[in-house]
């Protein structure tokens, strides 16, 4: 499947997933007390916000001693300006692979305006798997708002 093709099928499975992910967002500050680290992860994307906004991206999971490529694409909403961004992360209550792919709800925040930069996103899918990632994003950019987000393996 073509890159262009994968993100557009990503985009829309994420809006179809928006509504549970965004219940299950809402329940995060009560997991965050309950989660077992998994594994973790690695991502690079690029993001363009004015109001609305769009990434796309790749990264690498790292489960039970192998490593898994995995694309990222989304839409949201809230923020301005374009960064690139590159996140290291945990991932929590993933009890096998197949619960890492699908639809994720974002809450993100952060800034970027040259090379400084601050911020943190938390996903979370219906499944109950959690991702914090901690980001450093370069360009310039004031990124506040939540994104439905669709990862699938490459």
């Amino acid at each position: 499947m073509n890159i262009r093709k994968d993100v557009t099928l990503g985009r829309r499975q994420a809006l179809i997933g928006t509504g549970a992910v965004a219940a299950s967002l809402a329940a995060a500050p009560v997991l965050a007390q309950e989660r077992v680290k998994a594994g973790t992860v690695e991502i690079e994307q690029v993001q363009v916000a004015f109001i609305g906004s769009g990434n796309v991206g790749g990264g690498t999971l790292q489960y039970q001693g192998r490593s898994y490529r995995f694309s990222v694409g989304g839409l949201g909403v809230g923020g301005f300006g374009f960064s690139k961004m590159e996140a290291t992360g945990d991932v929590y209550n993933m009890r096998e692979l197949g619960q890492f792919p699908g639809a994720y709800g974002q809450a993100r925040y952060g800034f970027a305006a040259g090379d400084q930069s601050n911020g943190q996103l938390w996903l979370q899918n219906p499944a109950g798997v959690l991702i914090n990632l901690r980001t450093r994003r370069t360009g310039l950019a004031l990124s506040l708002g939540v994104d439905a987000v669709y990862i699938s393996f490459k």
